[in-house]
């Protein structure tokens, strides 16, 4: 049974990032962007809330917001690597068996979606969970930056199925793919052993091929269950994502 107090939710964040620097910090109706992200980890009502901040501006915009955070070195390869960097600072005696990483830059994600991936590890045979929401738009298949979870999530005998073991990730879908196709959202759930077996793996071929870490628990025979969600929430990456974020958030300012 997983229970809150055995669970975690830790929010990776850095002010380098490649395609919009300093995102974490954006306002967004007079908050910094991690806030929201932070408050929405909150709503889902999973367990503790942690962010893993690579800067000292971070953790100090949430502790401000009266959140928790813990600084993290600043140059570490991945979020994963963030999540387990602090863990082994905030949790060294492994006292949470679950954990949550959820991406800084998803302000708009749906709380249910929090509690939903998180639930994919009530299987005992799942290693890690995430979850996908249907692609709708023909465009949205053909766009490579659209990660796309191949998992038998279909309709079957008329019934849709709301978790499925993933089969592959990919960017490009080919004739051997077959629609609907799931938008993967980058938001996972660990068994703490399977986080720390995750991060202890040298990146495989698949994974530095596609860009994927995903890939890399995939090819190191690990079992992922991919649930599925009603939408992909609006992922920060440029400013014009960021005015979107903008709009979409205005009830909650």
């Amino acid at each position: 049974m997983i229970e809150q107090q055995n669970t975690i939710v830790v929010i990776p964040a850095r002010l380098a990032a490649k395609r919009l620097p300093g995102k974490p910090l954006a306002d967004i109706w007079g908050e910094p962007m991690i806030v929201h992200v932070w408050r929405r980890a909150m709503e889902a009502k999973i367990g503790h809330v942690l962010v893993a901040a690579g800067d000292l501006a971070i953790a100090d915009a949430i502790k401000t917001a009266g959140g928790d955070a813990i600084v993290t070195p600043a140059n570490l390869p991945s979020g994963s690597d963030r999540v387990a960097a602090a863990l082994k600072l905030r949790d060294p005696l492994a006292r949470y068996s679950h954990v949550v990483n959820l991406q800084g830059d998803l302000p708009t994600i749906d709380p249910l979606s929090v509690q939903r991936c998180l639930a994919g590890l009530t299987n005992d045979s799942v290693d890690i969970s995430t979850i996908a929401a249907e692609i709708r738009e023909t465009a949205d298949v053909a766009n490579p930056n659209i990660v796309k979870a191949i998992a038998p999530l279909s309709s079957i005998a008329g019934k849709d199925r709301e978790v499925a073991f993933a089969r592959d990730f990919v960017r490009h879908v080919t004739d051997e793919h077959q629609p609907p196709f799931w938008h993967h959202i980058g938001v996972y759930a660990y068994r703490r052993e399977a986080l720390d077996r995750f991060v202890a793996l040298p990146p495989s071929a698949r994974e530095q091929e596609r860009g994927l870490e995903q890939m890399r628990a995939l090819d190191n025979g690990m079992k992922i269950a991919v649930v599925r969600v009603d939408e992909a929430p609006l992922g920060v990456d440029s400013p014009a994502d960021l005015e979107a974020a903008r709009i979409a958030l205005k009830d909650k300012s």
